[in-house]
């Protein structure tokens, strides 16, 4: 189950739409081997994601929660983005979870309370050897902009792994697939065009497919070159 906190914000809520059987693996297939084992009890306990903005590590955490809730463990989704305001507080009572899902750690770099919060919390989920700790960054550790020393060589512990870019073709591939489970074809020269004229990651060009997915049914059009281009005014 996804286990509450009553010092976290409401607006802290997993995507439904975000599993592992959603994400295109090409180019990742041992992050996936790894995080398969990780969810079947048997992989690292201890694992830094790092990757470009809009590459997927927040489908990636958010698809490991929504896992583990349907084998009724407990999981926790901390996106630090959302959460910095709140102090390094938000991890109290955090250590009893099966799994832990930190995101953006770069977002609280720079910040003594967070990062001795952060080293505390990666030395209790250590010590303690019952939580797996899942941490995505835009950087590998060694070159994170995290101030703290110790905190720094704590991320390198365990296992570091880099999430890498899809290619242009999976990125099309995708999109096509995801606009197929929503209902309807998208043509690959669409596909290619949001690409090259509006976005490069995943991230953004699932939320322009998601704009034109409703313009579309608003306006009771197709969504082709010259609708994208009416939509979203270029």
């Amino acid at each position: 189950m996804i286990k509450s906190n009553p010092q976290l914000p409401l607006s802290v809520r997993l995507n439904d739409e975000a599993t592992l059987a959603d994400f295109c693996w090409n180019g990742n297939t041992l992050l996936h081997e790894q995080l398969q084992h990780i969810l079947a009890g048997h992989g690292e306990r201890l694992l830094y994601v790092w990757g470009n903005t809009g590459s997927g590590k927040s489908h990636i955490l958010q698809a490991c929660c929504q896992a583990m809730s349907h084998t009724h463990q407990s999981a926790v989704y901390l996106p630090l983005k959302l959460l910095q305001e709140w102090g390094p507080q938000v991890l109290d009572g955090m250590d009893d979870q099966t799994l832990i899902g930190i995101d953006d750690i770069e977002t609280v770099a720079k910040d003594k309370a967070w990062e001795e919060g952060l080293f505390h919390f990666y030395n209790r989920i250590r010590d303690r050897g019952q939580s797996t700790l899942m941490i995505t960054g835009q950087m590998p550790p060694m070159h994170s902009p995290i101030q703290l020393p110790d905190l720094r060589s704590r991320l390198m512990w365990g296992l570091v792994l880099q999430l890498n870019e899809l290619h242009d073709e999976d990125k099309i591939n995708t999109l096509q697939w995801h606009a197929k489970k929503r209902g309807f074809e998208l043509q690959k020269s669409v596909c290619q065009y949001l690409i090259n004229r509006c976005a490069r990651n995943m991230h953004d060009l699932h939320a322009l497919l998601n704009r034109l997915d409703e313009a579309s049914l608003v306006l009771q059009r197709k969504i082709t070159i010259p609708f994208v281009k009416d939509v979203l005014g270029i």
